[in-house]
């Protein structure tokens, strides 16, 4: 049986999943600098470790209010591409393994912004995981400026 190991992390109490290969670390980091005129959901830029990482911040990209910039911020940071680019999520969780079996698409009841971003998903223990689409999330085009 083939599995399938998840990278898990919340945004509003939404349980979502990245495969771990498109996970190149998760870390906090709090000294962002906003980007005048860039897309609502670009949450700002970080330097690590001598690279600029634009930060999407996913609450934006779901339809909800803006991280508070103020503080540590929880970062997901995917291997994009062309260059890393990072998910500012609520809580990080844990790597969990799947069997592909339990994949499914996603249910008739999501709707909205999240629907666009999600690729299927998984029942983990007692809740729901959304298999995140990492290509639509990092989307931070015209259509995510709303």
């Amino acid at each position: 049986m083939a599995t399938c190991q998840f990278a898990t992390f919340e945004v509003d109490g939404t349980l979502f999943g990245v495969e771990v290969g498109h996970v190149q670390e998760v870390l906090s980091f709090s000294e962002y600098t906003a980007v005048p005129l860039a897309p609502a959901a670009i949450g700002g830029l970080f330097n690590l470790r001598g690279q600029v990482i634009a930060a999407v911040d996913m609450r934006v990209r779901l339809g909800l209010p803006r991280h508070a910039m103020d503080g540590p911020v929880m970062n997901v940071i995917l291997r994009g591409d062309d260059e890393p680019v990072s998910l500012l999520v609520d809580k990080i969780g844990e790597v969990i393994e799947l069997d592909d079996e339990g994949f499914e698409p996603p249910p008739d009841t999501l709707s909205g912004k999240a629907r666009e971003l999600v690729k299927g998903t998984y029942k983990v223990d007692d809740r729901l995981m959304l298999a995140l689409d990492v290509n639509a999330a990092i989307d931070t085009g015209a259509t995510a400026s709303a």
